[in-house]
């Protein structure tokens, strides 16, 4: 950076903060949904002379004066569909709409509006060079009710990407292009990760191809090490700049990009000529650190940039589909922001007092010990229980064995893929937790992988029946923990497996959660 640049680019930066300072002033000094109609993210972007072009969020408004719908959901039952909206003008999202909505049913988030007015909604993803597992190749949409939080103590739902779900928009309105300069930010997840090719948000190609060397800028959060990587085990908040995941300078390894894993974790991507940078932060507490700001990678095709000004979320630009991860919220910019207004949407961020839920009908609080009644009619006297590594229901009284008794209660542990959900170990063996194979629940120890992980947690909601709570597969959230012939397994209301049958489904997947047997 010339010194001419570097006391420009001071200056401004300066001029930002004296201004978006005083915004986020007045923001925090109120509480609740009055604090929400303050200056949020893109009022501090644009009084930093870079707005937003895009602004997507599924748990609240981004701009004081919003008072348009978030995201649209489509229910099973009858493919209706319906928006949800806010509780007010800048405040937070109405989940409310969606409860009622999806009541009994299967809902998928459909539409995640832009904010912005340009119309760069995001929408689902058509195929590409890789095809979804869609029809006709269009990836999944992910399911509305797997990802619930609270957000200034109201409730609200993110988006949860497995491998297969992604949205996108290949015909944007003001995106930049070529080497035009942007920001990114997001607010994710950061338990909820793999290494898989690649949960990314942000500028990607038009056509939904691999264009060549420059031609995306987007965040890319995970612990994939094929191309690029930072310190420790990860995951880490990089940049997909297409054919590369990058940390830093160098393609391969960059030191002073670390290791975070916040539960709601904010990222930062941001480039404009021969120049970018990446930041990123505690999304309930503190600011923002910088892991990397220079000049673009030591590979050839990253200098000029060729963005296309496509949009995707959870996908590669090529519509890569092995990734997973969470979405709350995240805007594309016009312009290079600076550091100053980044921090001062960081404090938006901290301000909403982002939450983790389990859903409503939840009584699961990790370190309890529970047992797992069966609410279906034939079966009330029935437990979810272990023999060896097999899981079935068995009829547990006053009168049963302790062994018995044991092996039909559950200690409640933290997700262990996903802090927002819930992993069951075994009372009577520790280090044995309840997962799925195969679709099918086993008991086995905790080998340590992410698969296991994965396989082992469950996201609670609200009883499908109307009673009790039923308990979503974190890796396959279309499939729920159901009794059927007295065996576990995950099952969909309806599939190819007979396990997935309709018949009862609604009552099959909902358990009361029950003092515990062996306390």
């Amino acid at each position: 950076m010339t010194p001419l640049l570097h006391r420009r680019r001071r200056r401004t930066a300066i001029l930002a903060a004296a201004t978006v300072g005083a915004l986020v002033t007045g923001a925090l000094v109120h509480t609740g949904t009055s604090a929400a109609a303050s200056s949020q993210p893109c009022d501090l972007y644009a009084a930093g002379g870079t707005p937003c072009v895009a602004a997507h969020s599924t748990t609240r408004a981004l701009y004081g004066s919003y008072n348009g719908p978030l995201y649209q959901v489509r229910r099973s039952s009858d493919n209706a569909t319906r928006d949800v909206g806010l509780l007010s003008a800048g405040g937070y999202a109405n989940a409310a709409t969606q409860d009622a909505f999806c009541s009994g049913t299967t809902c998928l988030i459909t539409i995640i509006y832009d904010q912005s007015g340009r119309n760069n909604r995001l929408t689902q993803a058509p195929g590409g060079y890789f095809p979804g597992p869609g029809p006709g190749g269009v990836d999944n949409l992910a399911v509305a009710t797997a990802a619930p939080i609270t957000i200034n103590g109201h409730k609200a739902y993110g988006v949860y990407v497995v491998p297969g779900t992604g949205y996108r928009n290949n015909n944007t309105n003001g995106i930049a292009t070529g080497d035009q300069p942007e920001g990114i930010y997001a607010l994710f997840d950061g338990t909820h990760y793999n290494n898989g090719c690649c949960f990314d948000y942000g500028n990607a190609e038009t056509n939904s191809r691999d264009n060549g060397n420059g031609t995306m800028e987007t965040i890319y959060f995970g612990n994939n090490t094929v191309w690029g990587y930072g310190a420790g085990p990860g995951p880490w908040v990089m940049a997909d700049l297409e054919n590369g995941l990058f940390s830093g300078y160098e393609r391969r390894y960059n030191a002073n990009n670390p290791t975070v894993s916040h539960r709601f974790l904010t990222a930062i991507v941001k480039g404009e000529p021969n120049h970018w940078a990446i930041r990123s932060g505690n999304g309930q507490s503190g600011g923002l650190s910088t892991s990397y700001n220079g000049v673009r990678p030591n590979v050839a095709g990253y200098n000029p940039m060729k963005k296309e000004g496509a949009i995707l979320l959870g996908i590669g630009g090529d519509n890569s589909i092995g990734a997973r991860g969470t979405f709350y919220e995240g805007v594309l910019t016009s312009g290079y922001p600076s550091d100053a207004t980044e921090n001062s949407v960081q404090a938006t961020i901290v301000a909403a007092r982002y939450q983790p839920s389990g859903s409503s009908g939840s009584t699961l609080t990790p370190g309890s010990t529970v047992s797992l009644r069966a609410t279906t009619a034939c079966c009330t006297t029935r437990y979810l229980n272990h023999s060896g590594s097999d899981v079935v229901t068995s009829v547990v009284t006053s009168s049963s064995s302790a062994t018995d008794k044991g092996n039909a209660s559950w200690i409640v542990r933290s997700g262990l893929a996903n802090s927002a959900c819930v992993s069951f170990e075994s009372k009577n063996t520790s280090g044995n937790y309840l997962r799925h194979r195969n679709y099918q629940l086993y008991l086995n120890a905790n080998d340590g992988t992410a698969l296991f992980r994965a396989d082992a947690t469950f996201c609670p909601e609200a009883g499908k029946s109307g009673q009790g709570t039923s308990l979503a597969s974190s890796n396959f959230p279309t499939r729920y923990i159901r009794h059927y012939n007295n065996i576990g397994y995950i099952a969909s209301n309806g599939g190819p497996n007979t396990f997935d049958a309709g018949n009862l489904w609604y009552e099959d997947v909902s358990w009361a959660v029950s003092a515990p047997w062996t306390p």
